[in-house]
C-alpha cells in the first residue's frame, strides 16, 4: 500500500540547508545536506526536494542528530531535535544554495 503524500505539508518538512565544510565538499558528488523534521520519512523528503527545487532525487540517507544541551541562565534544557538528510541528485541536476548577490 502506498501512502498518499500531502503536498501542502511537504514544504514544512525541510527546515534548512546545511552549509558546513563537510557538506560543501559533498556538493562535488552532487549530494546536498538538509535539516528536516524528525517525523519525516525518506519518501516524503524525496518528494519535498523534488517539489521545492524541481530536481530528480536518486537517493536519500538520514541520521538523527544527538540532542544538545542548552543553558538559559540557571536553567538547563535541550535544543530541539532534528534529523539530517543527505540527498543525492541525478547527474546534471543541481540546487542553487548561494544566489548571486
Amino acid at each position: 500500500m502506498s501512502k498518499v503524500i500531502d503536498q501542502r505539508r511537504l514544504a514544512d518538512l525541510i527546515i534548512k540547508p546545511i552549509v558546513t565544510e563537510k557538506a560543501t565538499l559533498q556538493l562535488e558528488d552532487n549530494k546536498y545536506v538538509f535539516d528536516v523534521r524528525p517525523e519525516a520519512t525518506k519518501p516524503e523528503i524525496k518528494a519535498a526536494i523534488e517539489l521545492l527545487f524541481d530536481v530528480k532525487v536518486t537517493g536519500v540517507n538520514t541520521a538523527r542528530m544527538p540532542r544538545r544541551k542548552k543553558r538559559v541562565g540557571r536553567f538547563m534544557g535541550f535544543k530541539a531535535q532534528v534529523k539530517r538528510a543527505v540527498v543525492t541528485l541525478k547527474e546534471g541536476d543541481s540546487i542553487k544554495l548561494f544566489p548571486d548577490v
